[in-house]
């Protein structure tokens, strides 16, 4: 049996890093899908930083959800229509525009969450808290490596 470097490791836990953001994005979009809910993966991702913090510009938005500006207009666009957020005139810059969640943005939030943590709940059941803290802490260190 060869021993894999490091750097072969690294490789294989990105990879199956993307693997489970596939899997898990597929299993919510099932439920999304099986309850008629008009929004995608992507606009879920955008919706779920705003429920953490609202009221932020696009540009700090598209950095929580690790996108570009550009395809953050989009996902936002799209919200608009489907009167799940709005923007909001900045008082401080009338340039930019802070994105808030609407009430119905809310009433998603009380729909969707119980699904999406059922999903992750399933895909953790086997891992100790400690255990994701420790994967947490893992990728933190090889980021700022990275970074540095």
């Amino acid at each position: 049996m060869t021993t894999k470097s490091k750097a072969d490791l690294a490789l294989d836990l990105g990879r199956s890093m993307a693997e489970l953001r596939n899997i898990l994005r597929q299993h919510i979009q099932i439920k999304i899908r099986e309850h008629g809910i008009n929004i995608t993966f992507e606009m879920l991702e955008v919706m779920s930083a705003l429920w953490k913090k609202d009221g932020v510009n696009q540009q700090e938005l598209a950095d929580l959800t690790l996108r570009d500006k550009s395809s953050m207009t989009y996902l936002i666009d799209n919200l608009t229509k489907r009167q799940m957020v709005k923007r909001v005139e900045d008082d401080t810059d009338r340039r930019n525009k802070l994105i808030y969640i609407t009430p119905e943005g809310m009433a998603l939030k009380e729909q969707l969450m119980p699904w999406v943590s059922e999903v992750y709940e399933r895909a953790t059941q086997s891992i100790s808290a400690a255990e994701l803290q420790s994967s947490i802490a893992l990728l933190h260190t090889m980021i700022e490596s990275i970074n540095d």
